[in-house]
């Protein structure tokens, strides 16, 4: 069985057909989300549409309505799909296939009625019984706090010689937080995730207040790999629809989405001066973006198997990739001259083959390690510069889905399957310290 990242644990299977009458969630609703909400969203509702949740698309814009139910012909939607009103929707994209018009049509003689379960109502943090899996860990810029994934929120720890300490919660609407970056100050964190099979979100912490300043929703499945450039001003993030969507910080809108991979994307990072961005998948692609113009580039690579995972250099446009067919490989962006763009010419050197499918990478800030963890119960480290293996981080029972290098390099820490975060010595792999992030509470309702 090929192991997929994360996808077993944190990614919503795709629904049944149960009957022949049309669904809002499960047909109306993708389709919106792949094709329309780049435009008609909260942060941009362009002709003052909002087109992420029923009541939105049921609501309309400025034109009235989007349809009027039992009356697909007379209805705004269907006209605007069709081309029948001008301009024609998806607006500079191709026209929906028929299959998909139909959709609209049927449902909306169907009576448009919406069938989206209900979200769960979370009036606190969550209760754990047993430690989660731990799908995302982040330390902050000064290295004195850990993020880390919960269930439906993140967990502060801050750190010092006494040990560490929960200092707050920050729950949210996603049920799943895939991954977590910190602003360069360290005043924000930003955390990309979702509930499976019902949407993917961006999520915008203030730290300090401990508030939420704002969240993005997109497609119909959790997010992966959300990243930022050194000044913050973006996050993009890869989708299971394929697609790559960025994001303006200051205010949640979507500047662009790609649609240059032809499968899940699992990770992105951004160039040192940030004006470009890779993003990998199960295409098997690390895809060079323009990030100002939203532009495919190139690959960087030379495609062999699927990735999940990638890291840069803390202060070069050199980066390590990994997945599928378990090796580490390390790229650099910029193609040599006079060489044929397909080729391997980017390829610095080619790591060993790990125990396991790789699920995490990252890159030590003096750009001394390089981290590799993914199905084995270990985390291997080697020299950057010259490939070697150094040490191997062992005390997890399965597999790893994260880990991080603290800011001075003195800490790596790591956490996946059995719940628990490690935090190791980079000089020579020693465990320092290990610890369950969540209070787990007993049966009886104490905490442990």
């Amino acid at each position: 069985m090929r192991f997929r990242t994360l996808a077993l644990c944190c990614v919503g299977a795709t629904l049944p057909a149960t009957a022949a009458e049309p669904s809002f969630f499960r047909d109306i609703r993708p389709i919106l989300q792949k094709s329309c909400t780049g435009c008609h969203q909260p942060a941009m509702k362009s002709s003052g549409l909002d087109l992420t949740s029923f009541d939105t698309f049921r609501a309309g814009g400025q034109k009235g309505p989007s349809y009027i139910a039992g009356k697909p012909d007379d209805s705004l939607s269907v006209k605007y799909l069709t081309g029948d009103m001008k301009p024609s929707m998806p607006l500079g994209q191709p026209a929906l296939p028929p299959d998909q018009v139909a959709l609209f049509r049927d449902w909306i003689l169907a009576g448009a009625k919406d069938d989206s379960p209900a979200m769960e109502s979370r009036t606190g943090p969550a209760i754990y019984r047993l430690p989660p899996v731990l799908t995302a860990l982040r330390f902050s810029p000064n290295g004195k706090t850990l993020a880390v994934s919960g269930n439906g929120e993140i967990l502060i720890h801050t750190l010092d010689a006494a040990g560490d300490t929960l200092s707050s919660r920050l729950p949210g609407k996603a049920e799943r937080i895939l991954s977590l970056t910190f602003s360069k100050d360290g005043k924000m964190l930003v955390a990309g995730g979702g509930t499976p099979a019902q949407f993917g979100e961006v999520q915008w912490w203030d730290l300090a207040g401990e508030k939420q300043i704002r969240t993005a929703e997109v497609t119909a499945d959790t997010v992966f790999g959300a990243s930022m450039p050194a000044d913050g001003s973006k996050v993009a993030v890869g989708c299971t629809d394929n697609t790559v969507h960025v994001f303006e910080t200051a205010t949640g809108k979507e500047l662009y989405k790609l649609g240059n991979h032809e499968n899940w994307v699992l990770g992105t990072v951004f160039a040192v001066d940030g004006k470009r961005f890779v993003s990998v998948g199960r295409d098997r692609a690390a895809k060079l973006i323009d990030a100002e113009k939203g532009q495919f580039l190139e690959n960087v690579n030379a495609m062999k198997t699927e990735l999940s995972a990638i890291a840069r250099h803390p202060s070069k446009d050199v980066i390590v990739i990994g997945g599928e067919d378990r090796y580490p490989y390390v790229y650099m962006l910029d193609r040599p001259r006079n060489l044929k763009v397909g080729d391997d010419a980017t390829l610095v050197r080619k790591l060993e083959r790990q125990d396991g499918v790789i699920a995490a990478l990252d890159w030590s800030a003096d750009g001394k390690w390089i981290a590799v963890a993914g199905a084995a119960p270990k985390v291997n480290l080697y020299d950057a510069e010259t490939g070697e293996a150094h040490c191997a981080c062992s005390g997890h029972s399965a597999g790893i889905y994260a880990l991080a290098f603290a800011p001075d390099g003195r800490t790596l820490a790591t956490g996946g399957f059995d719940g628990k975060v490690r935090l190791y010595d980079p000089a020579d792999c020693s465990l320092k310290k290990e610890f369950v992030p969540v209070p787990i509470e007993s049966a009886s309702g104490g905490d442990q």
